[in-house]
């Protein structure tokens, strides 16, 4: 016990019963297991090691131990809460914590303004379903007592509600009117990433089509890790391979991959760059986490030069028609858990592969 000099004790805060050296092994070893980012998981250790203590007085030494491990699985139930709030309110702006300016009061009302009209674009029940759910923080089971359905299902048609929020407000801020019938439904799936909804409006081939959506498409795909975001990179010189891969290998990484998987995946989405640089001339490569029950990695790589004139052949495992590094479509493909390629004469390509953390699906 540390003693001044005038011989007083020091606080119970200063002076804790427990040894909090001990302590840390543990706190990596609960955190460490559970948040892939090394940064962001020393950053919940000394968050935890700092709130025992600042409890230390009320802390029995022979119960330290379990008290850290409580501490450090709190902290990180409440770190995901908080990204899984951030991601079902992502169609709004960001919140300001300072004193707002003239600007800021400007640009709140342009908001409101957008955001109003973007909701009269909605039926009277969902805009009341989603104005009781945002505003009001009404929970999905009183929703559903509200409407005689279940909490699950009151939940899916928020989530659908707002991705429609986000596509309508963007199309309002942008002033665009959408040139197709199509449009919206393939917007919709954009914002969902529903693969199911993709799937069945061919998102891919839309976007290949047409030039509206296409533009819009990399503002619309979802970030499902708050943390991780996503990562979009131009592809227009060779440089640019070597920032791809780079980047390929940090976000994988940071998910947890293991180093021969961040290997392969950093290989086939250089080859992917390669074919953009190589045939197309230039293109755009986005990197995103998945959290779909388990998480992945996916790659969406999109180009807009002449498209494949032989798909099915270009797909063949082993088929290169330059000498790269000799996987071609067909070994990236064996490479990643999952792999789809839509291309158009004349209006370019668009590879999207994904890979599962834990296994195949």
């Amino acid at each position: 016990m540390l003693v001044t000099e005038a011989g007083a004790t020091d606080s119970p805060e200063a002076v804790p019963g427990f040894d909090p050296e001990a302590l840390l092994p543990v706190l990596r070893r609960v955190i460490g297991a559970r948040v892939a980012s090394r940064p962001d998981a020393e950053d919940l250790v000394q968050e935890a090691l700092a709130r025992m203590l600042k409890a230390s007085d009320r802390i029995d030494p022979q119960t330290a131990e379990a008290y850290a491990i409580t501490t450090a699985r709190n902290l990180i139930a409440t770190r995901w809460r908080d990204e899984m709030r951030f991601r079902e309110r992502r169609h709004q702006l960001v919140e300001v914590d300072h004193a707002p300016t003239p600007e800021d009061s400007a640009v709140d009302a342009e908001d409101g303004r957008l955001m109003a009209e973007a909701l009269s674009r909605f039926s009277d029940e969902d805009r009341a379903l989603l104005l009781a759910h945002e505003v009001d923080g009404v929970p999905n089971a009183e929703l559903a007592d509200r409407i005689g359905s279940t909490a699950g299902a009151v939940g899916a048609r928020l989530h659908r509600l707002r991705m429609r929020m986000r596509v309508e407000y963007l199309l309002i801020a942008e002033g665009i009117d959408p040139p197709t019938t199509r449009c919206r439904s393939v917007l919709y799936a954009l914002a969902s990433n529903d693969r199911r909804r993709r799937r069945e409006s061919d998102v891919e081939g839309h976007l290949l089509e047409c030039d509206t959506c296409y533009a819009l498409s990399t503002r619309l795909q979802p970030h499902e890790t708050t943390d991780d975001g996503t990562v979009r990179l131009a592809i227009e010189r060779d440089a640019d391979l070597v920032q791809a891969r780079q980047a390929a290998r940090e976000l994988a990484a940071h998910l947890g991959f293991a180093k021969v998987e961040l290997t392969v995946i950093a290989t086939a989405v250089s080859e992917m760059a390669r074919n953009v640089l190589k045939f197309a001339g230039s293109g755009t490569i986005t990197l995103s986490a998945l959290e779909q029950g388990r998480r992945g990695f996916r790659v969406v790589v999109a180009d807009r030069g002449p498209g494949i004139p032989d798909l099915e052949a270009a797909v063949r495992d082993g088929y290169s028609t330059y000498r790269g590094l000799g996987l071609g479509l067909g070994g990236a493909r064996r490479l990643m858990d999952e792999f789809d390629v839509v291309s158009r004469p004349g209006r370019g390509t668009i590879v999207t592969m994904t890979k599962w953390l834990e296994g195949n699906p």
